[in-house]
Protein backbone atom coordinates (compact mmCIF):
# COMPACT_ATOMS: atom_id res chain seq x y z
CA UNK A 1 0.00 0.00 0.00
CA UNK A 2 1.70 3.75 -0.81
CA UNK A 3 1.80 6.19 0.85
CA UNK A 4 -0.59 8.56 1.18
CA UNK A 5 -3.32 5.80 -0.35
CA UNK A 6 -6.22 4.49 0.94
CA UNK A 7 -8.09 1.16 0.61
CA UNK A 8 -11.18 -0.36 2.37
CA UNK A 9 -10.59 -2.98 4.57
CA UNK A 10 -12.75 -5.07 2.59
CA UNK A 11 -9.96 -4.83 -0.25
CA UNK A 12 -7.77 -6.13 2.59
CA UNK A 13 -9.56 -9.10 3.57
CA UNK A 14 -11.83 -10.12 0.71
CA UNK A 15 -14.68 -12.14 1.48
CA UNK A 16 -14.83 -11.14 5.16
CA UNK A 17 -18.29 -10.05 4.83
CA UNK A 18 -20.41 -6.93 5.64
CA UNK A 19 -19.36 -6.75 9.51
CA UNK A 20 -16.54 -4.50 8.70
CA UNK A 21 -17.08 -3.22 4.94
CA UNK A 22 -17.02 0.26 6.27
CA UNK A 23 -12.96 0.06 8.45
CA UNK A 24 -10.44 2.59 6.40
CA UNK A 25 -6.73 1.86 6.10
CA UNK A 26 -5.16 5.37 5.27
CA UNK A 27 -1.03 5.76 5.09
CA UNK A 28 -0.19 9.30 4.83
CA UNK A 29 3.09 10.87 4.58
CA UNK A 30 4.54 9.93 7.89
CA UNK A 31 3.77 6.22 7.54
CA UNK A 32 0.84 6.50 9.98
CA UNK A 33 -1.56 3.78 9.50
CA UNK A 34 -5.31 4.97 11.56
CA UNK A 35 -8.05 1.91 11.31
CA UNK A 36 -11.26 3.23 12.84
CA UNK A 37 -14.47 1.22 13.42
CA UNK A 38 -17.16 2.83 14.44
CA UNK A 39 -21.26 2.87 14.90
CA UNK A 40 -22.52 5.54 12.56
CA UNK A 41 -25.75 7.58 13.41
CA UNK A 42 -28.51 7.32 11.14
CA UNK A 43 -27.44 10.68 9.12
CA UNK A 44 -23.83 8.90 8.74
CA UNK A 45 -25.89 5.72 7.43
CA UNK A 46 -27.01 7.69 4.51
CA UNK A 47 -24.13 9.72 3.89
CA UNK A 48 -22.02 6.43 3.72
CA UNK A 49 -24.89 4.83 1.42
CA UNK A 50 -24.05 7.50 -0.98
CA UNK A 51 -20.56 7.11 -1.56
CA UNK A 52 -21.24 3.18 -2.29
CA UNK A 53 -19.73 1.49 0.79
CA UNK A 54 -23.52 -0.10 1.49
CA UNK A 55 -22.25 -0.61 5.08
CA UNK A 56 -25.09 -1.95 7.36
CA UNK A 57 -23.63 -3.32 10.17
CA UNK A 58 -20.69 -1.80 12.25
CA UNK A 59 -18.37 -2.74 14.81
CA UNK A 60 -17.91 -0.58 18.30
CA UNK A 61 -13.93 -0.33 18.35
CA UNK A 62 -11.81 2.20 17.68
CA UNK A 63 -7.88 1.04 16.69
CA UNK A 64 -5.03 2.81 16.17
CA UNK A 65 -1.37 1.78 14.80
CA UNK A 66 1.73 2.38 13.84
CA UNK A 67 2.80 0.55 10.14
CA UNK A 68 6.07 0.07 10.07
CA UNK A 69 8.08 0.87 6.90
CA UNK A 70 9.87 -2.00 6.11
CA UNK A 71 6.62 -3.96 7.26
CA UNK A 72 5.29 -6.20 3.62
CA UNK A 73 2.30 -7.53 5.19
CA UNK A 74 -0.54 -4.81 6.53
CA UNK A 75 -3.06 -7.26 6.49
CA UNK A 76 -1.34 -9.39 9.17
CA UNK A 77 -0.50 -6.65 11.13
CA UNK A 78 -4.68 -5.24 10.63
CA UNK A 79 -5.16 -8.83 11.93
CA UNK A 80 -3.59 -8.67 15.14
CA UNK A 81 -4.94 -5.32 15.91
CA UNK A 82 -8.42 -6.03 15.34
CA UNK A 83 -7.92 -9.39 17.53
CA UNK A 84 -6.50 -6.90 19.88
CA UNK A 85 -9.71 -5.54 20.05
CA UNK A 86 -11.50 -9.09 20.38
CA UNK A 87 -12.62 -9.54 17.21
CA UNK A 88 -11.80 -12.29 15.19
CA UNK A 89 -11.93 -14.11 11.70
CA UNK A 90 -14.21 -17.30 11.99
CA UNK A 91 -16.30 -19.35 10.01
CA UNK A 92 -20.00 -17.65 9.36
CA UNK A 93 -22.64 -19.91 10.63
CA UNK A 94 -24.74 -20.74 7.25
CA UNK A 95 -28.68 -21.34 8.03
CA UNK A 96 -31.35 -22.12 5.90
CA UNK A 97 -33.19 -19.08 4.38
CA UNK A 98 -35.94 -17.48 6.75
CA UNK A 99 -38.64 -15.39 5.58
CA UNK A 100 -41.11 -13.50 7.84
CA UNK A 101 -43.81 -15.91 7.43
CA UNK A 102 -41.43 -18.85 8.45
CA UNK A 103 -40.72 -16.85 11.67
CA UNK A 104 -44.27 -16.64 12.35
CA UNK A 105 -44.99 -20.49 12.06
CA UNK A 106 -41.86 -21.01 13.47
CA UNK A 107 -42.55 -18.85 16.54
CA UNK A 108 -46.60 -20.50 16.44
CA UNK A 109 -45.37 -23.83 16.53
CA UNK A 110 -42.82 -23.60 19.50
CA UNK A 111 -45.10 -21.59 21.73
CA UNK A 112 -47.79 -24.68 21.02
CA UNK A 113 -44.86 -26.98 22.22
CA UNK A 114 -43.64 -24.81 24.93
CA UNK A 115 -45.71 -27.30 27.44
CA UNK A 116 -43.99 -30.46 26.17
CA UNK A 117 -41.82 -32.19 29.22
CA UNK A 118 -38.72 -34.67 28.41
CA UNK A 119 -40.83 -37.65 28.77
CA UNK A 120 -43.27 -36.39 26.14
CA UNK A 121 -40.20 -35.48 23.48
CA UNK A 122 -38.86 -38.63 24.35
CA UNK A 123 -41.46 -40.49 22.51
CA UNK A 124 -40.57 -38.57 19.58
CA UNK A 125 -38.87 -40.69 16.77
CA UNK A 126 -36.50 -38.03 15.31
CA UNK A 127 -35.64 -38.49 11.39
CA UNK A 128 -34.54 -37.26 8.53
CA UNK A 129 -31.75 -37.87 5.29
CA UNK A 130 -29.03 -36.44 5.36
CA UNK A 131 -26.00 -36.55 2.29
CA UNK A 132 -22.48 -36.97 2.96
CA UNK A 133 -19.88 -36.24 0.53
CA UNK A 134 -16.47 -37.60 -0.22
CA UNK A 135 -15.25 -34.37 -0.87
CA UNK A 136 -15.43 -31.65 2.49
CA UNK A 137 -16.61 -27.91 2.08
CA UNK A 138 -13.66 -26.32 4.44
CA UNK A 139 -15.22 -22.94 4.00
CA UNK A 140 -12.65 -20.72 3.85
CA UNK A 141 -14.43 -17.14 3.80
CA UNK A 142 -14.36 -15.91 6.98
CA UNK A 143 -15.72 -13.13 9.21
CA UNK A 144 -14.89 -10.94 11.62
CA UNK A 145 -16.71 -10.81 14.61
CA UNK A 146 -16.84 -10.61 18.68
CA UNK A 147 -16.54 -13.86 20.43
CA UNK A 148 -20.21 -15.27 21.07
CA UNK A 149 -21.75 -13.40 18.29
CA UNK A 150 -22.27 -16.67 15.96
CA UNK A 151 -25.94 -16.19 15.89
CA UNK A 152 -26.43 -12.63 15.06
CA UNK A 153 -28.32 -11.62 12.50
CA UNK A 154 -25.12 -9.92 10.76
CA UNK A 155 -23.11 -13.10 11.11
CA UNK A 156 -25.07 -15.62 9.66
CA UNK A 157 -24.87 -16.88 5.84
CA UNK A 158 -27.99 -18.18 4.28
CA UNK A 159 -27.29 -20.55 1.38
CA UNK A 160 -29.05 -23.64 0.16
CA UNK A 161 -26.39 -26.55 0.20
CA UNK A 162 -26.30 -29.58 -2.79
CA UNK A 163 -22.95 -31.33 -2.00
CA UNK A 164 -21.72 -33.42 -5.04
CA UNK A 165 -20.60 -36.62 -5.27
CA UNK A 166 -22.44 -37.80 -2.37
CA UNK A 167 -25.41 -40.62 -0.93
CA UNK A 168 -28.00 -39.49 0.93
CA UNK A 169 -29.07 -41.83 4.35
CA UNK A 170 -31.90 -42.04 6.03
CA UNK A 171 -32.42 -42.67 10.12
CA UNK A 172 -34.26 -41.74 13.61
CA UNK A 173 -33.38 -41.40 16.96
CA UNK A 174 -35.07 -41.23 19.81
CA UNK A 175 -34.88 -41.41 23.61
CA UNK A 176 -33.40 -44.79 24.49
CA UNK A 177 -33.21 -46.12 20.98
CA UNK A 178 -32.30 -45.23 17.00
CA UNK A 179 -33.16 -46.98 13.65
CA UNK A 180 -30.93 -48.55 11.58
CA UNK A 181 -29.06 -46.32 9.17
CA UNK A 182 -30.89 -46.79 5.84
CA UNK A 183 -28.62 -45.96 2.36
CA UNK A 184 -30.91 -44.66 -0.42
CA UNK A 185 -27.75 -46.04 -2.84
CA UNK A 186 -29.12 -44.61 -6.38
CA UNK A 187 -31.76 -41.85 -7.78
CA UNK A 188 -33.57 -39.64 -5.44
CA UNK A 189 -36.13 -40.77 -2.33
CA UNK A 190 -40.03 -40.42 -4.06
CA UNK A 191 -42.98 -40.41 -2.08
CA UNK A 192 -43.13 -44.25 -2.90
CA UNK A 193 -40.02 -44.99 -2.21
CA UNK A 194 -40.11 -43.50 1.24
CA UNK A 195 -43.43 -45.57 2.27
CA UNK A 196 -41.61 -48.87 1.06
CA UNK A 197 -37.84 -48.49 2.42
CA UNK A 198 -38.66 -45.99 5.60
CA UNK A 199 -42.04 -46.44 6.96
CA UNK A 200 -42.77 -49.96 6.45
CA UNK A 201 -39.52 -51.25 6.78
CA UNK A 202 -38.22 -48.88 9.24
CA UNK A 203 -40.45 -46.95 10.92
CA UNK A 204 -43.70 -49.64 11.66
CA UNK A 205 -41.15 -51.96 13.17
CA UNK A 206 -39.70 -49.56 15.51
CA UNK A 207 -43.41 -48.21 16.42
CA UNK A 208 -44.28 -51.68 17.34
CA UNK A 209 -41.13 -52.59 19.39
CA UNK A 210 -41.54 -49.53 21.47
CA UNK A 211 -44.65 -48.05 22.56
CA UNK A 212 -48.80 -46.71 21.93
CA UNK A 213 -47.62 -43.46 22.65
CA UNK A 214 -44.73 -43.20 19.96
CA UNK A 215 -44.98 -40.39 17.65
CA UNK A 216 -43.56 -39.58 14.17
CA UNK A 217 -41.06 -36.65 13.11
CA UNK A 218 -40.30 -35.66 9.69
CA UNK A 219 -39.70 -32.51 7.94
CA UNK A 220 -41.83 -30.87 4.95
CA UNK A 221 -39.74 -32.50 2.02
CA UNK A 222 -41.78 -33.13 -0.79
CA UNK A 223 -41.56 -36.87 -1.13
CA UNK A 224 -42.48 -36.47 2.68
CA UNK A 225 -45.87 -34.93 2.42
CA UNK A 226 -47.68 -36.88 -0.38
CA UNK A 227 -50.64 -37.67 -0.22
CA UNK A 228 -49.57 -41.44 -0.20
CA UNK A 229 -47.39 -41.10 2.40
CA UNK A 230 -50.25 -39.58 4.61
CA UNK A 231 -52.66 -42.49 4.05
CA UNK A 232 -49.62 -44.80 5.06
CA UNK A 233 -49.24 -43.45 7.76
CA UNK A 234 -52.84 -43.56 8.97
CA UNK A 235 -53.50 -47.13 7.82
CA UNK A 236 -50.46 -48.29 10.26
CA UNK A 237 -52.05 -45.67 12.77
CA UNK A 238 -48.90 -43.56 13.19
CA UNK A 239 -49.28 -40.76 14.93
CA UNK A 240 -47.18 -37.67 13.17
CA UNK A 241 -45.95 -34.57 14.37
CA UNK A 242 -46.66 -31.37 12.73
CA UNK A 243 -43.37 -29.75 12.01
CA UNK A 244 -42.57 -25.87 10.75
CA UNK A 245 -41.00 -25.54 7.71
CA UNK A 246 -37.20 -24.18 7.05
CA UNK A 247 -36.37 -25.81 10.65
CA UNK A 248 -33.33 -28.38 10.76
CA UNK A 249 -31.60 -26.46 14.18
CA UNK A 250 -35.09 -27.61 15.73
CA UNK A 251 -34.60 -31.01 14.49
CA UNK A 252 -32.15 -32.74 17.09
CA UNK A 253 -30.86 -35.47 14.56
CA UNK A 254 -29.01 -32.68 12.43
CA UNK A 255 -26.39 -32.68 15.60
CA UNK A 256 -26.11 -36.30 14.98
CA UNK A 257 -25.16 -35.81 11.62
CA UNK A 258 -22.61 -33.55 12.29
CA UNK A 259 -21.41 -35.83 15.13
CA UNK A 260 -21.38 -39.05 12.30
CA UNK A 261 -19.58 -37.00 9.52
CA UNK A 262 -16.86 -35.90 11.98
CA UNK A 263 -16.08 -39.25 13.25
CA UNK A 264 -16.24 -40.70 9.49
CA UNK A 265 -13.38 -38.13 8.84
CA UNK A 266 -11.37 -39.04 11.73
CA UNK A 267 -10.92 -42.76 10.63
CA UNK A 268 -7.61 -43.55 10.41
CA UNK A 269 -8.06 -44.78 6.69
CA UNK A 270 -11.07 -42.48 5.12
CA UNK A 271 -12.83 -43.45 2.08
CA UNK A 272 -12.14 -42.97 -0.89
CA UNK A 273 -15.38 -43.75 -2.79
CA UNK A 274 -18.73 -44.44 -2.32
CA UNK A 275 -18.68 -48.25 -1.47
CA UNK A 276 -16.32 -47.33 1.52
CA UNK A 277 -18.30 -44.01 2.14
CA UNK A 278 -21.25 -46.53 2.60
CA UNK A 279 -19.19 -48.63 4.82
CA UNK A 280 -17.78 -46.25 7.28
CA UNK A 281 -21.02 -44.60 7.71
CA UNK A 282 -22.53 -48.12 8.72
CA UNK A 283 -19.86 -48.90 11.04
CA UNK A 284 -19.53 -45.24 12.61
CA UNK A 285 -23.54 -44.81 12.81
CA UNK A 286 -23.44 -47.88 15.08
CA UNK A 287 -21.08 -47.18 17.30
CA UNK A 288 -22.19 -43.52 18.19
CA UNK A 289 -22.62 -43.50 22.01
CA UNK A 290 -26.53 -43.98 22.49
CA UNK A 291 -26.30 -41.12 25.51
CA UNK A 292 -25.00 -38.51 22.60
CA UNK A 293 -28.73 -39.13 20.83
CA UNK A 294 -30.41 -39.08 24.35
CA UNK A 295 -28.52 -35.56 25.19
CA UNK A 296 -29.57 -33.78 22.02
CA UNK A 297 -33.15 -35.49 21.82
CA UNK A 298 -33.59 -34.00 25.55
CA UNK A 299 -32.00 -30.35 24.77
CA UNK A 300 -35.81 -30.05 22.82
CA UNK A 301 -37.13 -28.24 25.71
CA UNK A 302 -34.35 -25.88 25.50
CA UNK A 303 -34.40 -25.55 21.77
CA UNK A 304 -38.08 -24.47 21.61
CA UNK A 305 -37.21 -22.06 24.29
CA UNK A 306 -34.34 -20.22 22.55
CA UNK A 307 -36.64 -20.26 19.30
CA UNK A 308 -39.76 -18.26 21.24
CA UNK A 309 -36.55 -16.35 22.88
CA UNK A 310 -35.53 -14.99 19.33
CA UNK A 311 -39.41 -14.85 18.46
CA UNK A 312 -38.61 -17.13 15.34
CA UNK A 313 -35.69 -16.82 14.47
CA UNK A 314 -31.93 -19.18 14.11
CA UNK A 315 -31.17 -20.97 17.32
CA UNK A 316 -27.83 -21.81 18.22
CA UNK A 317 -28.37 -25.74 17.80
Amino acid sequence: MLPGSSTSLTALFHGCGSHLKLLECVVDGTEEVVLEVRRLQKTDISSYQQKGTGASQLSRWQISFLLPQESRSPEKTVGRRLRGGRLYARKPVVCVPLTRQHHTARLQWCREHHNWTEQDWACVLFSDESRFSLSSDCRRQLIWRESGTAYRPENIQEKNRYPTCSIMVWAGIMINGRTRLHVVATGTMTGQRYIDEVLLHHVRLFRDAVSDKFVFMDDNATCHRTLAVQDCLDSEGIQRLVWPARSPDLNPIENVWDALGRQVAGRNYPPTNKNTLIRALTEEWDKLPQQLLDNVVQSMVRRVECCITLHGGHIPY
